[in-house]
């Protein structure tokens, strides 16, 4: 399969942080069947490597910065990373990372907050577009905003990438699903943080892997040392559980179902 295409606001690449690179390397390998390749020495990548699955880029892992929490994040797709953290600040939100020039002209990002605190960040594409393989089991299917003001996000991302999300209740709870301007691309979901959630849980992005099996997976994370915060559990798009790695990098793993539902 060849490389997809990420027009400007899609959500493009993930990657995790690890303060043991080679554990959480071993880690996903036996999770996903990922294997890690190096772009280039250290001291120009910063030790940042790719995931590949059957030689396709999948994702991206490299050290946890000083003082920052193992994570995993979620990329969007940008023609120009500096206008985006110049969006980013006049919508309310902050820079953390001031655009910089990836090495061997892979592209150019930038690391951003939304107005409630939300981490992300922007990528613009230079010989890296981004992930080669989406939405099979072992790769990136979806990701998803958790906060307590969708009304601002949606402010805040329309603002920023040109998003219009559009709400619609599920149950006893409302979901957001992104769309790139009024009818077009799907791109990711919101939900919102009810008294329900902890609140020392803050506004974050979620990221989603594909798997075949939600149940084995999940069961296979916590024998490998991560967690399982939130067990196996259906929904309308499918058998998702809220995982961590053994370094508390938390994402989910979904089973999709045959006949996802546009909400």
């Amino acid at each position: 399969m060849g490389q997809q295409e990420y027009p400007a606001g899609a959500p493009s690449w993930v990657d995790v942080t690890s303060p043991d690179v080679d554990a959480s390397v071993a880690f996903y390998g036996d999770l996903f069947g990922w294997e890690a390749v190096s772009n280039g020495p250290d001291e120009e990548t910063g030790g940042y490597r790719m995931f590949r699955r059957d030689g396709l880029d999948v994702a991206g892992i490299g050290p946890t910065q000083a003082g920052a929490p193992p994570s995993w994040t979620v990329y969007v797709a940008v023609d120009d990373a500096d206008a985006t953290a110049k969006a980013v600040e006049a919508a309310g939100g902050s820079v953390i990372l001031r655009p910089l020039d990836i090495p061997q002209g892979a592209g150019r990002m930038v690391v951003l907050a939304d107005d409630q605190g939300a981490v992300s960040a922007a990528w613009q594409p230079g010989a890296h577009a981004g992930a080669d393989v989406v939405d099979e089991p072992g790769t990136f299917v979806w990701s998803e905003l958790a906060c307590r003001d969708p009304e601002a996000a949606k402010a805040f991302y329309g603002a920023v990438y040109g998003w219009s999300g559009v709400t619609r209740e599920m149950g006893e709870m409302s979901y957001t699903t992104f769309f790139l301007g009024e009818h077009g691309r799907t791109l990711c979901g919101m939900v919102r943080m009810n008294e329900q959630w902890p609140r020392d849980i803050p506004p974050h992005w979620m990221v989603y892997l594909a798997v075949a099996d939600c149940d084995a997976v999940a069961a296979r994370v916590a024998e490998l040392g991560g967690n399982v915060s939130v067990p196996p559990t259906d929904m309308p798009f499918g058998r998702f559980s809220v995982v961590a790695d053994p370094f508390g990098a938390t994402f989910s793993i979904i089973r999709m179902a045959d006949d996802v539902p546009v909400p």
